[in-house]
């Protein structure tokens, strides 16, 4: 049969498959698939797996026209025969033994699915982690134990002294043993216990265990308990609010708490988390993966008891193994990077959110979720206080605390009284320009690094563009060198001896003359994280210089080597892309450097000022948070721009009125939701030709949305915008056009959506992407 649309508006509509052979309990289940398919498919229970069936678990059955045993999730069982003439087919096997979801996040993955338009099933897949999914770090042992008095064989059979020595041993350990292992400890073979067992003297059982490499590897570290910081004034009155709503049962509780950096959020986090703690309930803290500094975890590790890290870093086998310790209750705080707000708690009691607006949180493969929205729903649905915090809110989550939708609360001052740093603008258009071959510094910002590093102060300098050179050039003809996949310039990577793609990874040897007029002398230009090191070690001969990007630190444990190296003085000047600007509290940092503000700011995308604003403040953030204060110089050929002169004001409340204002008069989020869809394919024609096919069902969908007699309250209620060429044409060898769909009612947007996409089914060799709310434009 062909399978219905993930965008059928009869909208979780159960499917039927044809018949199988084997005895039926009268029982049924349904079954989700990791397809895009928002279908519960229904399958008889054979007796036999009664007992085993459940919610929750994985299940093997016939699938798709072949029968194909495939793995899919059971979400429910009844006793009502489904209504149909075809017969029903058969469950082959239950996988799980118990359910790996619970109730709660069935709710959660099923609100995921009817929100971002996906299935239940990919859902519910990437909600468990591949090493549980495939019980890595774990095996099947044989274990052994006396049989029970009363089940003994009459009369009791001889033993060998071997034999009774071994069984002497078991009975003294008082515990089940490995097979293997009580042969070890009674110094005997496996064969002499294989003997009991056939003589009925002991039970032989299998079970699986964990292994040594679902541990994970700490290094030896031992975290060091830390008592709490007495609070401030800020810090108290915030505090005291979140207190109660952990005390209360009122339950579901957002607050948004907006403090300035080096305000001390962290405390208030820990406080929140070890109140939750001592009332017998587990906290889930979700930081952007860039925040998972040693620094960061030291803290949580050494006031908040059996802490559970959920890092890229970990194998499938260490990620399996923290599942299994917080579904089994040993652990009473999950930190980690979006997909820890699926951490499978027995009794969540709160969730914390650092650096809430962090584009890391938005997930950008099916399900296109946002870690933050998800947490404020999971929140919700099980009742419980969720705290989100950020020195630079995102403008849905102001919009939201201004709607009177969570709880705002302000920090606005740093801790002992510090002053935000000084921050001076340095009009690029203006300045001299340095001598040498390189030119990132400018002499102001030159001037100021050498007045701190002899007054033994460090520094920090942000370049959100990594590799030597961002782009290169033919001087007689013009011709930039491009990936052979994607629209978008190649960047010389001198370590590599390499121009590389950022996006899909090709590379190629630098060209010695021009690939098109074949002329010599091609122009490196543009200067990333790589040539700035470069410039630095030159002017500055004598100093330690280190960098910090997605290229020197692949390797786990380099972050750590070089912010310890930082902090203990070895190290002078820290250069690096955006995982320098937050997260870090070093005392010692006299003089924070923002070598080109405009880095990101004229992109195509309503988010660019926001994005701007947020680094900017972040970055300045790690200036002056010791006794000697600090500065920022910020490098911009925009010093006029708001995002630019507000940041360097510290103003976030002024920028943030600003920008909704201008959102809301373009009907942009948050004031409209929007939905973007992507049509590719490696042929251009065919996927334009879809993109006109879309155009045409939005079109007769809005004519629906409408009525049939429009009136001024229900005139557009969806705004469509495309199709265009997406601003990156080309990526990976697919050509990409685009829809923006807009609407001041969510309810509305979703409907239009799933009513286009029930009928516009794409050709063979076209692909189509949907994204609710996205944070991509390009």
């Amino acid at each position: 049969m062909t399978a219905p649309s993930l965008f059928d508006t009869n909208k979780r509509r159960k499917a039927e498959l044809p018949a199988a052979t084997g005895p039926a309990s009268g029982l049924f289940a349904s079954i989700v698939f990791d397809r895009p398919l928002d279908t519960e498919y229904t399958y008889a229970i054979p007796t036999d797996l009664v007992a085993k069936i459940g919610v929750g678990k994985r299940v093997e059955a016939p699938f798709g026209k072949g029968g194909k045993t495939t793995i899919g999730f059971c979400v429910r069982v009844t006793d009502q025969v489904p209504t149909t003439s075809f017969e029903i087919k058969s469950l082959v096997r239950v996988v799980d033994e118990d359910a790996i979801i619970d109730d709660h996040l069935m709710k959660l993955t099923r609100w995921i699915a009817d929100y971002y338009l996906c299935g239940w099933g990919q859902v519910l897949h990437a909600v468990v982690p591949a090493g549980v999914r495939e019980n890595a770090g774990t095996r099947v042992a044989a274990f052994v134990e006396p049989v029970a008095k009363d089940k003994l064989p009459n009369p009791l059979p001889s033993v060998s002294p071997q034999q009774k020595a071994a069984l002497d041993k078991l009975k003294k350990e008082g515990r089940p043993l490995e097979i293997l292992q009580l042969a070890r400890i009674a110094k005997c073979t496996t064969g002499i216990i294989s003997g009991l067992v056939k003589k009925g003297l002991l039970r032989k059982f299998s079970e699986r265990i964990e292994t040594d490499a679902a541990k994970p590897d700490t290094d030896g570290e031992v975290p060091v308990p830390s008592a709490p910081i007495e609070l401030n004034g800020d810090q108290l009155r915030v505090w005291e609010q979140i207190r109660a709503a952990l005390h209360s049962e009122g339950g579901y509780k957002p607050f948004l708490l907006h403090g300035v950096t080096g305000s001390g959020k962290t405390e208030v986090y820990l406080r929140a988390i070890e109140e939750t703690v001592k009332q017998g309930k587990e906290a889930i803290v979700l930081v952007p993966e860039i925040s998972l500094t040693p620094q960061t975890l030291a803290r949580f590790s050494g006031r908040c008891g059996n802490v559970a890290v959920l890092h890229s870093h970990l194998t499938d086998a260490e990620r399996g193994g923290y599942w299994r310790r917080v579904a089994t209750g040993h652990v009473q705080v999950v930190v980690g990077a979006r997909s820890a707000v699926f951490a499978p708690t027995r009794k969540l009691g709160l969730i914390v959110i650092d650096e809430e607006h962090e584009n890391s949180f938005k997930q950008e493969a099916t399900p296109r979720y946002h870690a933050r929205d998800v947490a404020v729903m999971r929140a919700r649905l099980e009742g419980i206080p969720i705290l989100m915090g950020s020195a630079t809110p995102s403008l849905e989550s102001w919009s939201n605390a201004a709607r009177g939708n969570y709880t705002l609360l302000s920090m606005p001052n740093r801790v002992e009284s510090r002053p935000m740093p000084a921050v001076k603008i340095i009009d690029l258009r203006n300045e001299p320009k340095p001598s040498g071959k390189h030119f990132a510094i400018g002499s102001t910002l030159e001037a100021a690094m050498r007045d701190t590093l002899k007054a033994k102060g460090q520094i920090i300098l942000l370049l959100n563009r990594r590799g030597f050179s961002t782009h290169v050039h033919c001087q007689a003809c013009g011709h930039v060198a491009q990936c052979t996949n994607c629209d978008l310039a190649l960047t010389f990577h001198r370590s590599k001896a390499a121009l590389v793609c950022h996006f899909c990874g090709f590379e190629t040897a630098p060209f010695q003359k021009c690939p098109s007029c074949t002329q010599p002398g091609m122009r490196y230009q543009g200067i990333g994280t790589e040539k700035l090191h470069t410039e630095i070690e030159e002017k500055f001969p004598g100093y330690v210089t280190q960098r910090m990007d997605s290229d020197t630190m692949s390797k786990p444990g380099s972050h750590q080597r070089v912010l310890d190296a930082f902090r203990d003085g070895l190290v002078h000047i820290l250069v690096g892309t955006q995982m320098i600007a937050k997260g870090l509290d070093f005392p010692n940092v006299t003089l924070v450097g923002v070598v080109n503000a405009d880095v990101g700011l004229h992109l195509p995308d309503f988010r660019s000022a926001e994005r701007t604003f947020q680094i900017l403040a972040q970055v300045a953030g790690r200036a002056g948070r010791g006794d000697k204060g600090g500065n920022v110089l910020v490098q911009t050929f925009t010093p006029e721009h708001p995002c630019i002169t507000l940041a360097a004001n510290h103003d976030y409340v002024t920028f943030a009125g600003q920008e909704l204002s201008h959102r809301k008069e373009h009907q942009y989020p948050p004031f409209h939701r929007m939905a973007r869809l992507i049509v590719r394919s490696e042929k251009e024609e065919a996927a334009a030709q879809f993109a006109e096919t879309l155009a045409n069902a939005f079109n007769e969908a809005t004519k629906r949305a409408l009525g049939a007699n429009p009136t001024p309250t229900n005139a557009n209620p969806v705004r469509i915008l495309g199709p265009a060429e997406c601003p990156v044409f080309r990526l990976n060898n697919f050509y990409r056009f685009h829809f923006q769909v807009q609407s001041a009612d969510s309810g509305v947007l979703h409907s239009v959506l799933r009513d286009v996409l029930a009928i516009a089914k794409p050709p063979s060799g076209v692909e189509f992407q949907v994204d609710i709310d996205p944070f991509s434009m390009l």
